[in-house]
């Protein structure tokens, strides 16, 4: 390893390091990822042909434009993360303003704090499994502020929706982006991780929410109602309000089926819907005079206006960050490694794999395993093996153990304003004693069930 691969992992590191005590400096951690991913590409361009092996050969005066190439790929990716994150926020937004989840904050109402912590939990979990745990995450979330006054058990609530935000996704070959790679890839199949994956999800899911309810007693304080939180006002009918409902919550289910028809990728899908809801709540308030402010502020137009950018740039910083070390092939590495130092033991090697995807982002992990290990006929690497579900299972439920370590976590730690330090206090023990019996009860499936 070359010391400006260690220079650029140092960098990656003091960065992390800087995200993490957030509440201590008061720097907002997207100025600290925007400095972050600008520093590690900088470095990286001291000497490129000696980081990538492609560039090698490459003429000098041509260097520039093929890392640039390199740059643009890794924004394009990044870039369909964040256009689906800023649909999703402004369909959720829209939605909620215009009194769309009221009835099922009806459905989800209760005055014990227990109760509704699983009743969270379970639909958190159902939802992630058909919707991606980025858009649950965001309407749980918008759920949540009309029913939990109290920021300090909001904040619990909002952590559990994390948790099983991530572990409904597990099972699911469309619940996270990482199992959608390994289906796609073919080394696992639907059949065969909704089966074998559901109770490992689930367990991950069911332990954090009781030890998260033993800290929750009594009864809630129900927010007080506002014009501005529920749509109650007279400018949309009950069955407009249904309408905007269906579009948007049946439009983000309809995202993965447009997905599999026309294979484009899910943000081009999360657009057409937030055009059509654009479109139709357009046509009904057209009738609205436009020094109306109320009703405007209920318009898509305003809404953009009011997205949470600090938590856009956030993601574009740690993820273009984390695209230079996959560049310089460090995560590829840090794989092999694993590999060589536990001789192949694949539920430890896939354990601790799901630990750093709570650190760095588990795409480029599990890119970089697919890459690094080839199928098998036979055995854990075969179709539907061990290794391929333990990665399908580690790489999206470890990301809970940080509230950074998934698409989920920085979504909801920007709307609840949750810093790093508290939700590893409080929360990354309980979601790792999750993960760990996850891990147990797969290996018990697997040695004296299937």
């Amino acid at each position: 390893m070359s010391s400006l691969t260690i220079a650029i992992i140092v960098a990656f590191v003091i960065g992390y390091f800087f995200i993490a005590i957030e509440s201590v400096t008061k720097i907002n951690k997207a100025a600290i990822a925007l400095l972050m991913f600008v520093v590690c590409w900088t470095l990286f361009m001291i000497d490129p042909t000696g980081l990538v092996t492609s560039l090698a050969g490459v003429d000098h005066s041509e260097v520039a434009g093929k890392v640039g190439k390199i740059i643009e790929e890794h924004l394009g990716e990044t870039g369909t993360t964040l256009f689906f994150l800023m649909g999703a926020m402004t369909i959720v937004e829209l939605v909620d303003q215009n009194g769309g989840f009221n009835f099922v904050k009806d459905t989800l109402k209760t005055k014990s704090k227990r109760s509704l912590l699983w009743r969270i939990a379970f639909m958190t979990f159902i939802l992630s499994a058909i919707l991606d745990n980025l858009t649950t995450s965001i309407v749980m979330i918008m759920i949540l502020r009309k029913l939990v006054k109290e920021k300090k058990d909001r904040i619990i609530y909002a952590s559990l929706v994390i948790i099983a935000a991530n572990s409904g996704g597990a099972f699911s070959p469309i619940g996270d982006v990482t199992t959608i790679m390994l289906w796609n890839k073919g080394v696992i199949t639907a059949a065969g991780v909704i089966t074998e994956i559901l109770i490992p999800s689930l367990i991950s899911m069911v332990i954090p929410a009781y030890i998260l309810s033993l800290s929750l007693k009594g009864e809630l304080v129900a927010p007080s109602s506002k014009k501005a939180s529920g749509g109650e006002d007279d400018y949309l009918t009950a069955s407009q309000r249904k309408i905007i409902f269906c579009l948007g919550v049946g439009g983000l289910i309809f995202v993965p089926i447009f997905k599999t028809i026309t294979h484009l990728p899910p943000f081009v899908g999360i657009l057409l819907v937030l055009g059509v809801l654009w479109t139709v709540t357009e046509t009904m308030y057209r009738h609205l005079e436009h020094d109306d402010s109320d009703g405007m502020q209920k318009r898509v137009s305003r809404m953009l206006t009011r997205i949470d950018m600090s938590t856009i740039l956030f993601f574009l910083g740690i993820l273009m960050a984390v695209g230079c070390l996959q560049t310089i092939g460090v995560l590829a590495q840090l794989g092999e490694g694993l590999n060589i130092w536990f001789d192949g033991n694949h539920y430890i090697v896939t354990g601790i794999i799901g630990v750093l995807s709570s650190i760095v982002d588990n795409v480029p992990l599990v890119a970089g395993c697919m890459g690094m290990y080839p199928v098998q006929a036979a055995g854990d690497m075969a179709i539907d093996g061990v290794f391929w579900q333990l990665l399908a299972y580690c790489a999206g439920v470890g990301g809970s153990m940080l509230i950074i370590g998934s698409a989920a976590g920085v979504v909801v730690m920007g709307l609840e304003k949750i810093t790093f330090g508290w939700y590893m206090k409080k929360i990354t023990w309980v979601a790792f004693v999750g993960y760990l019996a996850g891990i147990v009860s797969y290996w018990l499936l697997r040695t004296f069930i299937f």
